[in-house]
């Protein structure tokens, strides 16, 4: 008899359940209790039947004192739920590779080794391409990100003792220790406060990044090494070279200053600071494990040149590396608590000079015999320093065009030379050239600027004394022209960045997509640029500002076509394009499964070096536990892998007719709705929460890039944030289903179903719609109207969308030939089993914005209220921008 393979699931579903309930009856009191399983009771019975009556009188019954407990009950629930599934993901993944004979899961480098093999890659190809492959995920601050490190911590320790708790070795003494820390978890949980008071800081931010890596990625990487060791050796008879790093990670956090001005050149150095701190201590940690194993007294004579006679050459050498760490350690230390003291030679500063005496035990180990301790745990320290260094994480700069242009603009008015923001494009780029070939200093002793500007100044002048290993690209938002470019780098040459960083322009909105080609083609027709970059360019590709501006559909056209040009433009001047994707969490800000996305990448696109973003809720989420995050390094290496190697074939122009043609109908019906509609804005307004969700302290940049303007001013994340919320998830299918709904009717049905199975890129395109439209709930977000808006011809305006919502639904259904999800029921089960828990939370979401919108004066309660919904919301749809 077959067993279900997810009654495990089920059984910590129920026994989190359980507990969280015997909390409530004690900590929360009997009434508590009562309300939450009669609440509980009702939704079930609404989501089966159809009927509401019930739990909404029950619901709205509720005095603002039972509104916060209630609330937290089912936001609590919903995290566990969120925590019994990914532990499952981790128990099925374990149980699937103990099988006697495993079938081949897709995404694996055991299903797509042997495939490349086949169709003709040699084994060489296949190795040269891992050794040389970069792949780069960068970790950025989530400005809606909803839950607290303090109980992200507890739900890791929750995870972990359902992990033991799977050990049927267990006595019956052992399984009652780990059940009543179970209990601890939960009550402790219970009586900490899931809201952040404060907004965090940029280097709060950062420190939750740097917890990131210390508490899965750390462990995690060199444990996935290992399996792609295991998966060449089995496959090509070969191995990955000992310092190849095909995965390594960067970040955002403390320097992302895009419209963010909390974060400033002082900022910065702080949180490089923290991150060399960071890396420090955890290689300290290494090497002293490591010293302890290596107590052998055989070495080579290279070896020995270094440590003499020892009788212990091995721990002698480390205990230099060792002192030189804690050296560093004190340094920074000194440096965070603004002491400035002179750097000791002893500090390191480059990751080459940890690397070396590493490197010399590994040769000296394998050279006297003793290959299998040189690939202990010296060969995961060797891969922890060539991965995430010194400095843990690499990090980025960003900082918009605009602000860049000001300074030179203050500049070039110190030198009596007049505004340089009213020049053309001919005469900018005629003074930026010139000066860079300028040998003597741009800038004024006594510039008289902004403070703006003279922020912009102290950034690049911080950046110049930063050891180079620690920084990562300099990326430009807003980029337009090549000007936008040259300027920063004339920034860099005039205060004082010898090995200046990497430019890397971002192009956002979809009239920049459609002149990114024309603006880098420009750029490297430029001799001075040219030499300069030394044939490599990376270009950043933003989702999230284009979705928002164009809708789903025709902003996923243009950044495809965006990078098919790129990758022609920099093809022609013989340079290679690294392509650096903004994607974040959700599918209307370029969110989905990476494997899936990288693969349905233009041919050609990704050739062996690729940068992602990781935002804030996805980190968590693909990189939270152990397994999960050596799945998701698998899944990043075998896409990356198959795109260079074995790239999927260009699009017929037939699809890419069809294509342009939905896009078209799919942007004009997107604007009629967001730009045109006269009363959108103020449906907006007072359908969502999106003026409330100001009140949540989420992250440290501001919702809007500027203090003024309505919608267009509006950051992406939370604009896709608030139509989440409410279920109708708007900016992830209007305009995309009514183009298809009209090709169908004009006889495509037949091409869009060929695409659709043909067409790697259209069919992930498709399945966003599917996974979105599944948790799209146009009932919640008819009651959010019903109760919150009453002007009729915003009503009227819902009804439509709400209508819209339906024919999606339908189109879809259409062309794929079955109901939403029926092809992934594990995920159309997951949503089923979570509504009836979300369900109240959205009434008790509902109920408070009508309270909380009648007061004239501000009601903690209900704020503390509306925060625990808002945030329950997100957890249990997995989702928030």
């Amino acid at each position: 008899m077959l067993t279900d393979p997810h009654a495990p699931l089920r059984h910590d579903v129920r026994l989190l359940g359980d507990i969280l309930g015997e909390t409530l009856r004690e900590h929360a009191g009997e009434d508590v209790f009562a309300s939450v399983e009669r609440i509980r009771t009702a939704a079930k019975q609404a989501r089966q039947t159809g009927d509401w009556q019930a739990l909404l009188q029950l619901m709205q019954s509720l005095n603002d004192t039972q509104l916060v407990p209630v609330a937290r009950a089912f936001n609590h629930f919903l995290n566990y739920a969120n925590i019994a599934e990914q532990h499952h993901r981790v128990r099925r993944r374990r149980a699937y590779q103990c099988l006697p004979q495993p079938s081949i899961e897709k995404g694996s480098l055991d299903e797509l080794l042997p495939r490349l093999l086949k169709q003709g890659i040699s084994t060489n190809t296949i190795i040269d391409t891992l050794s040389s492959m970069r792949v780069e995920l960068v970790l950025t601050a989530h400005p809606t990100e909803v839950t607290r490190r303090t109980l992200r911590h507890k739900h890791s320790e929750i995870a972990e003792v359902l992990s033991a708790l799977d050990n049927s070795g267990l006595t019956p003494s052992e399984r009652q220790k780990q059940l009543q820390k179970l209990r601890s978890r939960i009550v402790s949980a219970w009586h900490t406060d899931e809201i952040r008071r404060q907004r965090p800081t940029p280097v709060d931010e950062a420190k939750w990044g740097f917890a990131a890596i210390e508490r899965t990625l750390w462990d995690a990487l060199p444990a996935y090494l290992r399996e792609l060791d295991h998966a060449l050796q089995t496959h090509t008879g070969q191995r990955l070279p000992l310092t190849a790093a095909p995965l390594r990670f960067a970040s955002w956090m403390g320097g992302d200053r895009d419209g963010n001005p909390n974060v400033t050149a002082k900022l910065t150095t702080e949180v490089l600071l923290l991150a060399r701190w960071q890396a420090a201590d955890l290689i300290w940690q290494d090497i002293d494990a490591l010293r302890n194993d290596l107590s052998m007294h055989t070495a080579s004579a290279e070896l020995r040149k270094q440590v003499g006679d020892h009788p212990e050459p091995y721990r002698e050498l480390l205990r230099g590396v060792r002192r030189r760490l804690a050296d560093t350690r004190h340094w920074l230390e000194q440096q965070l608590s603004d002491q400035q003291t002179t750097e000791l030679e002893s500090v390191y500063r480059q990751d080459q000079e940890l690397l070396e005496p590493l490197l010399l035990i590994d040769r000296s180990l394998r050279s006297c015999g003793m290959p299998v301790i040189a690939d202990g745990k010296l060969l995961d320290c060797i891969r922890r320093v060539t991965a995430f260094g010194l400095h843990l994480l690499r990090l980025d700069i960003r900082q918009e065009a605009e602000r860049h242009t000001e300074a030179i603009d203050a500049i070039t008015q110190s030198l009596g030379l007049g505004h340089y923001q009213d020049w053309s494009e001919t005469e900018k780029q005629h003074f930026l050239l010139s000066e860079l070939d300028n040998p003597q200093p741009l800038i004024p002793r006594e510039l008289c600027c902004t403070a703006e500007v003279r922020e912009v100044l102290d950034t690049f002048q911080m950046l110049a004394v930063q050891p180079e290993c620690g920084l990562g690209a300099y990326v430009i938002s807003m980029a337009a022209q090549p000007s936008d470019v040259l300027a920063v780098r004339l920034l860099q040459k005039a205060c004082g960045c010898a090995t200046p960083q990497r430019i890397v322009p971002l192009f956002e909105t979809l009239d920049d997509l459609n002149h990114a080609a024309a603006a880098i083609d420009a750029l490297l027709q430029i001799p001075w640029y040219r030499s300069d970059i030394k044939n490599h360019q990376e270009v950043m590709i933003g989702y999230s500002d284009s979705s928002k501006d164009a809708g789903f559909l025709t902003a996923a056209w243009a950044q495809y076509q965006t990078q098919e040009a790129l990758t022609q433009v920099c093809h022609q001047h013989g340079v290679k394009l690294t392509l650096f994707h903004g994607r974040g969490g959700t599918v209307s800000r370029g969110g989905g499964p990476a494997h899936a996305a990288l693969l349905s990448q233009p041919p050609g696109s990704v050739a062996g070096s690729v940068r992602v973003t990781e935002q804030g809720e996805m980190i968590d989420f693909k990189f939270g536990l152990a397994g999960i995050a050596q799945r998701n390094l698998e899944l990043y290496t075998t896409a990356t892998l198959e795109a260079t190697l074995a790239p999927q074939a260009r699009p017929k122009p037939a699809w890419r007719k069809c294509l342009t043609a939905l896009s078209k109908q799919a942007v004009n019906d997107y604007h009629a709705v967001v730009r045109k509609d006269p009363h959108f804005v103020d449906y907006f307004r007072q359908a969502t929460p999106s003026d409330e969700l100001s009140r949540l302290a989420l992250g440290s940049r501001p919702a809007k890039r500027k203090a003024t303007g309505g919608i267009e001013s509006l950051r992406a994340i939370p604009w896709v944030f608030a139509w989440t919320q409410i279920r109708l998830l708007l900016t992830a299918w209007l305009g995309t289903s009514s183009a298809l709904k009209n090709a169908k009717h004009n006889g495509q049905q037949a091409l869009l179903k060929e695409m659709l199975n043909q067409w790697s890129f259209f069919r992930m395109l498709i399945d966003m719609q599917e996974m979105v439209l599944a948790k799209a709930d146009p009932a919640i977000a008819h009651y959010y109207e019903w109760r919150l808006v009453d002007d009729s011809a915003m009503q009227a305006l819902g009804q439509r969308l709400r209508d819209q919502l339906l024919a999606a639904i339908d189109t879809i259904e259409s062309l794929t030939g079955h109901p939403l999800l029926t092809e992934i029921p594990v995920l159309r089960r997951s949503i089923d089993v979570r509504n009836p828990y979300i369900d109240p939370l959205h009434i008790i979401q509902v109920e408070v914005l009508r309270r909380l919108r009648t007061q004239d004066e501000e009601d903690s309660e209900l704020e503390h209220a509306l925060q625990i919904a808002i945030t329950g919301i997100a957890a249990g749809l997995r989702n928030t921008g």
